[in-house]
């Protein structure tokens, strides 16, 4: 079988990445660099320290611009000042619970984010490839099995609605506009887990802080089950899309990148992590005043693995494992950048 990411392919590459200030794009900033591409990266300035930009040291890696995807003429500036070959678009308003308490936020950023992008690259020539990131909570979600691609869109919260409407602005600009010269897909993960990310309201950053203050972690929905998924499978799945993407019209549609093993749920892998992180900390189940979260999610990635090759290297235990080894690193002073560059290198191949 053919290696998933080709180093060949990246390397030398123009790559317009936003969000790369984010816990993902930090992440996958620091992947394109070692794989050879040269990345300019737009999004806001990375949140309060700690943060993955910062300890990863993105900023001295590739061209950076702070600003905001609701800018239209700032993103237009920049985009044509990067001339770019390939264009990933991971900047979001990421978070569930920040959407129900900035719903109009939530919508203009993640909607008219990508419409501002998208309209930008039909100005801009040479753009070959574009891969819009959106979410697994895209669905409508009415059945308990595995979302598959071609399943309804849909959304009860205002991230789950606005990624569905990002799924259908960027279907309407790939019909419209993109039907020559530029490709255009969409990858929809899982509930991506790795070190470095500490963003509010998510369960791994949740459990880090409850550690570090010595509190007991709080779950909402312990029985819920989530697609966990390792960061470094995530990126690779964008990155095989890509690839394929680059030569191949057909793979310019929506992709699911799912992992292999979807039946863990949110106490499970609490219970998981923190006895490889830290097994003092305690956990209290406490669902008052939550607001209202789908009782299961999962993936259905078996186009994206017989189309493309793409397979997951970890299952929930591994991906669990990896994330707490990160972390210890993190708390020890270690070398996380080292760190990092291990866990993605395992997925890296150096010829096709």
């Amino acid at each position: 079988m053919a290696p998933l990411v080709s180093a060949p392919f990246w390397s030398g590459k123009r790559v317009f990445l936003t969000g790369h200030t984010g816990f993902k794009g930090s992440w996958l900033a620091l992947r394109l660099v070692d794989l050879g591409a040269s990345v300019s990266g737009y999004a806001l300035a990375p949140p309060d320290a700690p943060n993955a930009f910062e300890l990863l040291g993105i900023e001295k890696k590739i061209e950076s611009t702070f600003a905001d995807v609701r800018d239209r003429a700032r993103l237009g500036k920049e985009l044509a000042r990067a001339k770019p070959d390939v264009v990933l678009h991971l900047a979001a308003q990421p978070l569930v619970r920040r959407g129900y308490r900035e719903p109009r936020e939530t919508f203009e950023t993640n909607v008219m984010g990508t419409v501002n992008l998208l309209d930008a690259i039909r100005e801009q020539p040479g753009v070959g490839a574009v891969l819009v990131v959106t979410s697994d909570k895209t669905y409508a979600n009415r059945e308990v099995r595995p979302q598959r691609e071609d399943d309804p869109l849909g959304g009860d919260d205002p991230y789950s609605a606005s990624k569905a409407c990002t799924e259908i602005v960027a279907a309407a600009f790939r019909h419209s506009y993109f039907t020559s010269g530029v490709r255009l897909a969409t990858a929809r993960a899982g509930n991506v887990i790795g070190g470095g990310d500490f963003s509010e309201d998510r369960l791994v950053p949740d459990m880090v802080r409850a550690s570090t203050r010595k509190e007991s972690l709080t779950l909402r929905y312990p029985k819920a089950t989530r697609p966990w998924q390792f960061v470094g499978d995530a990126l690779d799945g964008y990155l095989t899309i890509v690839d394929h993407l680059w030569n191949d019209a057909s793979v310019a549609r929506a992709w699911n990148l799912g992992p292999s093993d979807s039946e863990m749920t949110v106490h499970e892998l609490a219970k998981r992590f923190l006895a490889a992180y830290d097994p003092e900390t305690k956990i209290v189940i406490d669902s008052a005043l939550a607001p209202p979260e789908a009782p299961y999610l999962a993936l259905d990635a078996s186009a994206a693995r017989e189309k493309l090759g793409w397979r997951p290297k970890y299952d929930a235990t591994g991906a669990i494992d990896a994330t707490a080894s990160w972390y210890r690193t993190w708390r020890e002073g270690g070398n996380v950048v080292g760190m990092t560059l291990a866990q993605l290198r395992g997925a890296v191949s150096s010829a096709r």
